[in-house]
């Protein structure tokens, strides 16, 4: 079965999709402030402006893109330290870089 799809599928879902449940499991009160400042983390993904060719969908973004680096990662974790927007921020940056890891898994895999 020719699967070219689900890599695709799967990362878009994660980067939109999923994060309705964070926002509903982790920040149940303001849930709907809660999913949109998570997608507004997506900026984060400016950084691919900075290379050439802008998108490559062989290219691993973790650890190679400014702001997709291990210390910008660590800086994303403090940020689940602090109470209110920062909290949500760091949320969805650290999930941004899970589904970003997760695709360049599959991309080892062969899809």
């Amino acid at each position: 079965m020719d699967c070219f799809w689900l890599r695709p599928f799967l990362h878009y879902f994660l980067h939109f999709g999923f994060p309705v449940v964070l926002a509903f499991l982790f920040f149940r009160k303001d849930w709907k402030k809660a999913y949109f400042i998570m997608l507004a983390t997506m900026l984060v993904d400016a950084d691919h402006l900075l290379s050439t060719p802008i998108f490559s969908s062989d290219r691993c973004s973790i650890n190679f893109h400014p702001l997709h680096t291990y210390w910008a990662i660590g800086v994303y974790f403090l940020l689940l330290f602090f109470r209110g927007i920062p909290r949500i921020i760091g949320v969805g940056l650290l999930f941004h870089m899970l589904t970003d890891w997760i695709d360049c898994q599959l991309h080892h895999l062969g899809f």
